[in-house]
């Protein structure tokens, strides 16, 4: 069923007066007063899922964009997006919808941090990838950090005023004192550091552990930590072995991304969204060629959507192989599987070296097409290694689903029902896992997907064996995808609409856009302003939204399921810090 935004708009009205301030275009402008109260009603009329929160700064006013979904897929389309209006840009407040969707708790870090916005009722406002001492808020338009040339790519010079002397060593280009600026009222001495609040206990607190009375105890594990698959702290709680809470600590890897494509050509970001999940860097590129194609009006050749989803399908099958054989590693499995997922990796990233030029950082995707096309030759070896990866998952099935070891350490280990997973704002093949059939594929069709013969399985616990079984059978159903679509790519055609064009502009408007990736739902939030930048570029990560409930997984759990849950919800650093 269509959505009905103006059918939406006067049910709000009625059921929350005066909470619809403004319309503009597909997005309903809400009161900040009535923001909870319109969220609590239209999470009830059926919009359960809030996959998407972030914030847009404007010369008047900051914006708190929002974006709905109904997790029973009856409400199709691109969803029920609101904003809310902050014109104070000076103390910006606005209510923390963690009361309602506790998805909403780590996009609001992220707005706080990088916007400055209070989010009014949070149980732990804090920043989440820059220190707390750090001066300003990066992604408003008025923040220019150390060494800011000019707001906008390409660049007159690096180095625009004559009288400039470019730095020669290496103490000259990082002056680390002019990074070094605190907050006003901010003291930096150590012993002035307050500890996270909820991680106080009182002195001499002991806590009965079989009998045995012991004091609480926190672990730090990383950053730096195979376990962590990047980059990535944790601070663990334990009473014994058993853990009592789970502290993300963020931003050992933070470039911030999306202010770098704020200053980049649309073209000139292609190449950052393979930095983004470099274990999936074909999938990235689709995702936000697939966002800008949408603002723009483009419509892409026959043969280049097959090719793009030829490289989309594969990447989905590597992503799982690859999650599968880190499942196996950080289970204590040794190296057997984890070698298997390897070798069948390279295989595949020969078929994209072959295709791009690049075997990880591909750089393949433009709006309106590919950069080149694919040979028969490749579309032939294409082919047979598609009918060998159908075997190698056989094989993996019959060394791994049914060992008796893995049964026992997996069955009960982190389940979450379906409806719980969506509050917390999970997507992808967690939440499938737990028995809820939902994939953009089908629900929001993009490219051609609504051509091809496929299913979406699912599960029924949310378990880590569950979790294991979902990829397992979503790797057999990209192979149907990949056989159909090799079979009836066009023999001949256009890989790319209209001119090469370099520097395109964009019409203006904003608009929210989201595939299906191997991880999850990635969205791409873009405002274009007409020109040939973004004003607002956002990348909706699935590694860093699905990390919010990572303690809902593993309190009463041991220390050593915690880092196999943490597998499981199958993060890539690069996107979680972006």
């Amino acid at each position: 069923m269509a959505l009905d935004l103006d059918q939406i708009q006067a049910q709000l009205r009625e059921a929350v007066p005066g909470a619809v301030v403004d319309r503009d275009g597909d997005w309903l402008v809400v009161a900040p007063g009535s923001l909870l109260d319109a969220m609590r009603h239209l999470q009830g009329a059926g919009f359960d899922w809030l996959t998407n929160l972030t914030a847009t700064d404007y010369p008047d006013r900051l914006e708190v964009v929002y974006n709905l979904y109904a997790s029973d897929g009856s409400l199709a389309g691109p969803g029920l997006s609101l904003k809310v209006r902050l014109p104070d840009r000076a103390d910006p407040h606005v209510p923390s919808l963690v009361p309602v969707f506790k998805g909403a708790d780590f996009q609001e870090l992220e707005a706080y941090d990088m916007f400055g916005i209070r989010f009014d009722g949070h149980p732990s406002l804090r920043r989440i990838f820059l220190w707390e001492g750090f001066d300003g808020y990066p992604l408003r338009k008025d923040y220019h950090e150390a060494y800011y040339t000019e707001e906008h790519k390409p660049y007159s010079s690096r180095w625009p005023a004559a009288g400039d002397v470019q730095p020669r060593t290496a103490e000259q280009r990082v002056r680390w004192r002019a990074n070094l600026r605190y907050p006003e009222g901010f003291d930096p001495s150590p012993d002035r550091w307050q500890p996270i609040p909820e991680l106080d206990v009182l002195p001499g607190a002991k806590i009965d552990v079989n009998g045995i009375g012991t004091d609480q105890v926190y672990v730090n594990i990383g950053p730096q930590h195979p376990s962590t698959h990047g980059v990535f702290r944790m601070l663990v709680g334990l009473q014994g072995e058993t853990v009592t809470s789970v502290t993300p600590m963020l931003g050992q890897l933070h470039r911030c991304h999306e202010k770098i494509a704020e200053r980049n050509l649309w073209t000139g970001n292609m190449p950052y969204t393979d930095r983004l999940d470099y274990l999936c860097p074909m999938y990235n590129n689709f995702a936000y060629a697939t966002a800008v194609e949408k603002m723009m009006g483009v419509e892409v050749p026959e043969r280049a959507e097959y090719i793009r989803v030829i490289m989309g399908e594969l990447t989905r099958v590597v992503n799982h192989l690859l999650w599968t054989g880190f499942l196996f590693n950080d289970l204590g499995a040794m190296l057997t599987p984890f070698v298997y997922a390897f070798n069948e990796r390279e295989r595949v990233l020969d078929l994209f070296e072959a295709a791009s030029g690049s075997r990880l950082m591909v750089n393949y995707f433009r709006f309106g097409g590919v950069v080149r096309d694919v040979t028969p030759e490749w579309l032939k070896w294409c082919s047979q290694e598609v009918d060998r990866l159908d075997r190698k998952l056989d094989e993996f099935n019959t060394l791994l689903t049914d060992n008796e070891i893995f049964i026992a350490r997996a069955r009960g280990v982190g389940a979450m029902t379906w409806q719980e997973m969506a509050n917390y704002s999970i997507t992808g093949p967690n939440i499938r896992a737990a028995g809820l059939r939902y994939d953009i594929r089908k629900v929001e069709p993009y490219s051609i997907y609504e051509s091809f013969d496929f299913d979406v399985p699912t599960h029924s616990t949310g378990d880590v064996y569950d979790r294991y079984l979902q990829r397992r059978d979503e790797m057999h159903e990209s192979i149907k995808i990949l056989r159909q679509a090799l079979h009836r790519i066009p023999a001949h055609g256009e890989v790319r609409a209209g001119k090469k064009a370099w520097n395109p502009k964009v019409p203006a408007g904003e608009w929210y856009s989201r595939v299906e990736h191997p991880k999850g739902e990635l969205g791409f939030y873009l405002v274009s302003d007409g020109g040939t930048n973004a004003y607002r570029y956002h990348v909706r990560s699935p590694s860093y939204i699905n990390l919010g409930a990572l303690e809902r997984m593993s309190v009463g759990h041991l220390l050593a399921d915690a880092i196999v849950l943490l597998g499981t919800i199958d993060i890539t650093l690069g996107e979680v810090d972006r």
